[in-house]
C-alpha cells in the first residue's frame, strides 16, 4: 500500500481532494504514508483520528490528512480553509458530504480481496472530459 501511495503522490496538485474510502484497517492510513513518502516526508506519519487533521505545510504542494471517523461532519473542523493550496486528504469521507462538489472528487477506494487488496482510483470529472471534438 505504501508503494502504491508514492507512485500516486506526484499525480497530485495543491487544490485537489482526494477521498480515501474502504473498511475500518483496510489500508487507508498506511496508503497516505506512502503518499507523503512519495512527496519528500521522512518523518513519521500518525492517523488523525484524534486530531482530526494533520498538516503537512512543506510539501509540495502542503497536504492535509483529515480523519473523520470520530466526527458526523466536516463543518466545525476548519477543513475548508484548506481546499485552495492544499491537497486534502479525507478518510471516512462520508462525512464529507458537502465539502466540494462531487465532480471535482478523486475517489480511492480500498477494498478486501481475499488475502490482499483492491484499490480503485477515479478522477474527478471535469467539463473538458465532456467536450466533443471540433
Amino acid at each position: 500500500m505504501r508503494e502504491l501511495g508514492a507512485s500516486l503522490g506526484p499525480r497530485f496538485q495543491a487544490g485537489d481532494v482526494v477521498f480515501l474510502e474502504g473498511e475500518l484497517g483496510a489500508g487507508k492510513t498506511t496508503l497516505v504514508r506512502g503518499l507523503l513518502a512519495g512527496l519528500g516526508w521522512t518523518h513519521d506519519v500518525r492517523s488523525p483520528t484524534f486530531n482530526l487533521l494533520h498538516t503537512y505545510p512543506d510539501l509540495t504542494p502542503p497536504v492535509v490528512h483529515a480523519d473523520l471517523y470520530r466526527v458526523a461532519s466536516w463543518q466545525g473542523i476548519g477543513l475548508e480553509d484548506y481546499l485552495d493550496d492544499y491537497l486534502v486528504l479525507i478518510e471516512w469521507a462520508d462525512r464529507a458530504a458537502g465539502l466540494v462538489s462531487p465532480s471535482s472528487i478523486w475517489r480511492m477506494r480500498i477494498d478486501f480481496v481475499d488475502t490482499g487488496r483492491l484499490v480503485t482510483l477515479q478522477e474527478p470529472m471535469t467539463l473538458d472530459k465532456f467536450d466533443s471534438p471540433q
